[in-house]
């Protein structure tokens, strides 16, 4: 065997082998299933994870964007005229937020922490300063102390209003941002402390939450389950919730949103809980995105999370009492809000019935500024940039002995929203570019087996077609010279005539050539000497 036949073989078997293990490896999934299994266990929460050490201490900045709504018109308002008001903003903080207490229960499988969250002025990324600028807003203690009056009779309730307004207190106030934000001493609060100590004299729309957290978490760890990773267990102790009027409205689903488990799909809905919501809601997937050169899955919640009962029955449940619903886009949220008459939806009313919309001027709802969403790494189930945008509203509306309400329009207020923004770091993102690389090509190993075995047989085919044309050149060359040795040989012979006569008489030259033969034979002259 030559060295060109050896090596034909030897390509042949070794094209073989990779296309066949090749081809059993991409059908059996062995490498996908190896990769997915050592997704599910990173994800499990040990101290030396560096997953671990991301989820205690976020790295990626968060910020919270406060933009308040300017009441231009508060008079003409309490005359019965539409409300008119204009955004400012935003003021922003820094928001920093690690977990604290962590404990891990049941054998490592979930883990105990609290979260509390601090808040720093960001003065570069704010449009002014929120202890000099001016906010006219809606008196919220107002409000409240009428809603907890409304049941009383028409005699006490004049009498307090009378009060209230022997103490200078409208439906209206002017403040700074920085006293509506975290808090000041309401002189109608005041009155109220000092008959039920209890009540809290100062207030504020973030009073008491700067340095405190939301409550106790216990969550899952995805030691039993990759899919529970990152999963609610209770909250504050409960599993579930009892201020709703259903069952499935009081569950307490999902994560808290700063995790969620790998290999996340498209079609599958991703719940979360939020707290300041008091409820859970749905994420369902929009579209494909890229946050600095890394592939993301984009979900936000579908129109109907907040949609209206009578077009999702699902949402019955959060009618407090049962039966007491308000329309498409909002949530009132009184039940866990101190029965203050608060209602929450989305930025400029985005996603709520029209009517919410035009009973106040200055309003523009759009989805590139006002819509909630998340952007995941599939693989790693890691937010790489999420923004969550809630807006406040109180509802005014008439109450009688309350002479101030007598003429306006029963409105669901708008007071301010909150844009909280956060995206991946370049370091995080530079780590989670090299581990989906690493990813990818482990994953795809079979295929680059399969690949490798084509590009042989390639190079298999080339070499036999070579070997084969070279045979044809060496049998082109045997056959010529055969043909050349081949007339050589007939250019040396001669012809002699054989004869069946009698020898000529003796007399005939020796030279002489015979004549008239009756055949003629092929000899060699050499031989026509013997």
């Amino acid at each position: 065997m030559t060295r060109r036949s050896a090596a034909i073989y030897a390509t042949g078997v070794v094209c073989a082998v990779l296309l066949i293990v090749g081809i059993v490896l991409v059908v059996a999934q062995v490498f996908q299933t190896v990769m997915q299994n050592r997704l599910k266990q990173e994800i499990t929460l040990t101290e030396k994870s560096r997953m671990f050490e991301s989820w205690k201490n976020p790295p990626p900045p968060v910020y919270m964007e406060y933009y308040f709504f300017n009441v231009t018109n508060p008079e003409a308002f309490l005359k019965g005229e539409k409300a008119a008001v204009q955004q400012i903003g935003p003021y922003t903080y820094r928001e920093y937020r690690p977990r604290e207490n962590v404990t891990f229960l049941e054998n490592g499988t979930k883990v105990y922490a609290l979260n509390p969250k601090t808040f720093v002025f960001v003065p570069e990324k704010s449009a002014g300063d929120p202890k000099v600028d001016i906010v006219w807003t809606v008196n919220i203690p107002y409000v409240v102390v009428m809603d907890k009056m409304n049941s009383y009779n028409f005699f006490l309730k004049t009498l307090i209003s009378l009060y209230m307004n022997s103490l200078g207190i409208d439906l209206f106030l002017n403040r700074t941002i920085h006293e509506v934000l975290w808090g000041f001493k309401d002189p109608l609060l005041t009155k109220v402390h000092s008959m039920k100590p209890e009540v809290d004299e100062y207030f504020g729309l973030m009073w008491k939450k700067n340095g405190t957290h939301e409550g106790e978490f216990v969550f899952h760890t995805g030691e039993e389950n990759y899919l529970d990773y990152g999963k609610i267990d209770t909250w504050n102790g409960l599993r579930k919730m009892s201020w709703w009027s259903s069952n499935q409205s009081n569950m307490i689903n999902g994560t808290d949103g700063a995790v969620f488990h790998p290999l996340i799909n498209r079609n599958e809905k991703l719940y979360i809980f939020a707290a300041d919501l008091c409820r859970s809601i749905h994420l369902a997937y929009v579209e494909d995105v890229e946050v600095k050169g890394i592939q993301a899955y984009r979900f936000a919640p579908p129109d109907d999370v907040l949609m209206s009962p009578k077009d999702n029955p699902t949402n019955e449940g959060f009618c407090v009492p049962a039966g007491d619903c308000l329309g498409t886009g909002v949530l009132k949220v009184s039940v866990c809000r101190e029965d203050a008459p608060i209602v929450v939806s989305f930025p400029h009313f985005y996603q709520a019935d029209p009517k919410y919309i035009n009973a106040v001027d200055g309003l523009n709802p759009n989805k590139e500024e006002h819509e909630t969403y998340l952007d995941l790494q599939p693989t790693t189930g890691v937010p790489i940039r999420a923004c969550k945008r809630a807006q406040l509203n109180v509802i005014l509306k008439r109450v009688q002995g309350f002479p101030k309400t007598m003429y306006i329009n029963e409105t669901i207020f708008p007071i301010m929203f909150v844009n909280e923004t956060a995206i991946i770091d370049d370091d995080s993102a530079s780590q989670m570019r090299m581990l989906l690389l690493i990813v990818t090509v482990v994953s795809n190993f079979p295929l680059l087996i399969v690949g490798m075995g084509i590009i042989l047989l390639l190079v298999l085919v080339v070499l036999f077609c070579r070997n084969r044309q070279k045979k044809n050149e060496v049998k082109r060359i045997d056959f010529t010279e055969a043909f050349h040795s081949f007339t050589t040989v007939k250019d040396d012979m001669t012809y002699t005539q054989v004869s069946d006569k009698p020898d000529e008489p003796s007399g005939m030259p020796a030279n002489q050539p015979m004549k008239n033969g009756s055949y003629i034979a092929m000899s060699p002259v050499e031989a026509q000497k013997c």
